[in-house]
């Protein structure tokens, strides 16, 4: 597991390997991952957006942003979490990703962005 805390909000990923299939003559490998997101700050914060970087181990580089997280922009009083599962899909067995959260507080009106600390991705039959 992987955490990082950012101004009070506190991220948490763990990573899965999903299994590998073919699509266009291609081998892809598939990687799931579940991120918790937990406000330990004293005001109450809203995720507004987000940024992925994704790449993998020949140098492709992915960018993701948009709208909230799986179709839902979570309120989190303090105290509260929000989990989520997501995944995605490389073009080798190894690879990494990092990335942001765009977040509102609610007391300053202030936005704010939230570190999603480097990840990696990889998968167990290509491990020493």
């Amino acid at each position: 597991m992987v955490q990082q805390i950012t101004k009070g909000i506190k991220i948490s990923v763990d990573t899965t390997f999903e299994g590998t299939f073919y699509k266009n003559y291609k081998i892809h490998f598939a990687f799931g991952y579940r991120i918790t997101i937990e406000n330990q700050s004293k005001d109450s914060v809203q995720l507004t957006s987000r940024f992925w970087e994704i790449k993998d181990a020949l140098n492709n580089t992915e960018v993701v942003e948009g709208e909230g997280v799986i179709g839902k922009k979570p309120v989190l009083k303090p105290g509260e979490s929000h989990t989520y599962n997501s995944g995605c899909l490389l073009n080798s067995p190894f690879g990494s990703m990092k990335g942001h959260y765009d977040m509102v507080n609610f007391t300053s009106t202030r936005k704010f962005k939230v570190v999603i600390p480097t990840f990696k991705l990889s998968t167990p039959f290509a491990l020493n």
